[in-house]
Order: structure tokens, then C-alpha cells, then sequence
């Protein structure tokens, strides 16, 4: 961790409370995020993987989970398609060695520049501050930790997007054509050790329930391997706001093109301060790997 000015703007926020009584753990946090309108699409505990696959654990505690609002969601995706960076929103979970459980989520700046929403959104505000409510119901005794990491992102997003061109034979429909496009993406990325510990379809699980029929689909997953996330948890507990990375995919009714993208591992290298070669060289391989399976899909 670089020190720099205590007033440097932040992207990711670490909670933290005392937990000598053990009364906070990964379950009850992920009750008191349920409780405030937050839905847990999963909440993995990765010492289970991390020992079997690595042996030695980092943190006696060590969780990813995901969640989400739908209403504040569909709000920002309505107006900014590419909130799917952040859909769901994720956050890591751990002890450390004095017995403190943290929690790591990004704050609204980081939520902002990535996403590249005007930091006057009211409904991205709104988001930002149910994360606040979830924080401190799930550690009431809980505070902020100042960080003093060094962000060198300069302001920009750090996204990696896609476009490609949809052409349907006579004979295909749109839901097989997507059908087929993801069977291959997720056939072309489980043999590198890419997992998917949620697929969320925003067209029947959201826009429905909403009357909105603006996509012919609209679909996230959550990306995660463990090679990855493994080293850079060692020294950056704080990278799970960042990971599972999530991935958008959609297309718009009318138009001939479908629309892909996630935020760069350069959002974690940046904000979290990572100079160890190991986090950096796992980060870089599994992004490129992503990328060259998406550009050779879209090619």
C-alpha cells in the first residue's frame, strides 16, 4: 500500500468493526444486505477452493459475494446500458489477524468513474448510499478505515467493450442466436479456469416485471478464477470490490449490433495500489484471455 495524502479521492471503502464475540460473520452480513433491499446473488466462502486447489489459506475469513438492488438497477441500465459493469456489484469479505471482519465494496467516486455516470445521478447516489445502510446494519459498531491507497487511473473508466455486428440467418432466431453466442463463449472459457458464479437474463428477471421491452436481450455474468484472485487476495483483501468481474452483453430492439463489455483489471491495479508482479501478471493473462476469446467470437 502507497501512502499519499489522507484527502486523496478513494474508489474502493473498507467497513470495519472489532469481532471479538464472532457475532459478524459472511452469513450475517449477507442477512443484514437482505434486509435493506440489497438481494446476495451468492456469497462463497473461497477458503473452501483456495485449500484444495492452493493448500495455504491468506485469512481465516475470505468470501466474494454479489449483490444487488432491481429497482435503483433497471433504473441506471435504462438510462446507461453499460451499468451492466456493475451488475451485480460485488464486495470480499475477511479477518484479519487481530480478529477485525472487514468488508470492501466500492464507494459512489469508484462506482462513477467506471461507469462514467454523472457523479449528479440521484439513482447512482441512491445506490451508494443503500450500500452505506447495509454497512452499518451489518456492523453496527462498525467505521470507515482510511485508506491511503494511490489511485493513477487519471479519472478514466479502464473498460474493455465489444461490439459486434448480429446477422441472423432465415431460419434463426434472435434467442438462439445469443443462445449459441454464449454457449460457445462459456465453452471457450471454462477449460482456462474461468467459473461463472452467477448468469442473471435482466430481459425475464427485470425489464418484464417492469413493461420495459427496449432489448432483444440483456444478459450478466460474474467471472471468476481462482489463479486470480488467489494471489491478489494475498496482499489486496480489498479486491473483491472488483471481483467476480462482471459482463454485460446485449442488444437494443431495432438495431444490428450486440453490445459487450467489463471494467478492466487496470480499475484493480490502479485503485488498490498492486505493485507485486504476481497479482499484476494473473490479472493481465485472464483479461487477456477474455479478450482474445471475445475478439475471436466477434471477428
Amino acid at each position: 500500500m502507497t501512502l499519499s495524502n489522507a484527502k486523496t479521492v478513494q474508489d474502493v471503502q473498507v467497513f470495519t468493526t472489532e469481532n471479538k464475540d464472532h457475532k459478524v460473520t459472511p452469513k450475517s452480513i449477507e442477512a443484514a444486505f437482505e434486509a435493506v433491499g440489497l438481494s446476495i446473488a451468492g456469497n462463497n466462502d473461497m477458503n473452501i477452493p483456495f485449500s484444495k486447489r492452493f493448500g495455504k489459506l491468506h485469512y481465516k475469513i475470505y468470501n466474494l459475494a454479489m449483490f444487488s438492488n432491481d429497482e435503483l438497477t433497471f433504473k441506471l441500465i435504462k438510462k446507461y446500458p453499460g451499468f451492466g459493469a456493475l451488475t451485480p456489484l460485488t464486495m470480499s469479505i475477511w479477518e484479519d489477524t487481530d480478529g477485525s471482519i472487514n468488508i470492501s465494496t466500492l464507494n459512489f467516486n469508484g462506482m462513477a468513474r467506471a461507469t462514467q455516470i454523472p457523479s449528479n445521478d440521484p439513482d447512482l447516489r441512491s445506490y451508494a448510499a443503500l450500500v452505506h445502510k447495509a454497512l452499518r446494519k451489518a456492523m453496527p459498531q462498525g467505521h470507515f478505515k482510511k485508506l491511503f491507497f494511490k489511485p493513477t487511473h487519471q479519472g478514466k473508466p479502464l473498460q474493455v467493450n465489444f461490439t459486434a455486428d448480429v446477422e441472423l440467418e432465415d431460419d434463426t432466431t434472435i434467442d438462439d442466436f445469443i443462445d449459441d453466442f454464449e454457449a460457445e463463449f462459456e465453452g471457450e472459457m471454462e477449460p482456462l479456469g474461468f467459473l461463472f458464479p452467477n448468469y442473471t437474463n435482466l430481459q425475464e428477471e427485470l425489464f418484464e416485471d417492469n413493461d420495459y421491452d427496449a432489448y432483444d436481450f440483456y444478459h450478466t455474468y460474474s467471472i471468476c478464477k481462482f489463479d486470480v484472485i488467489y494471489p491478489v487476495s494475498k496482499f489486496h483483501p480489498e479486491a473483491g470490490a472488483w471481483a467476480p468481474c462482471s459482463f454485460y452483453i446485449y442488444k437494443k430492439k431495432g438495431e444490428n449490433k450486440m453490445h459487450m463489455g467489463f471494467l478492466g483489471v487496470e480499475n484493480w491495479i490502479t485503485t488498490l495500489d498492486i505493485h507485486d508482479r504476481a497479482s499484476i501478471n494473473a490479472l493481465k493473462e485472464a483479461q487477456g484471455m477474455i479478450k482474445k476469446i471475445l475478439q475471436e467470437q466477434t471477428d
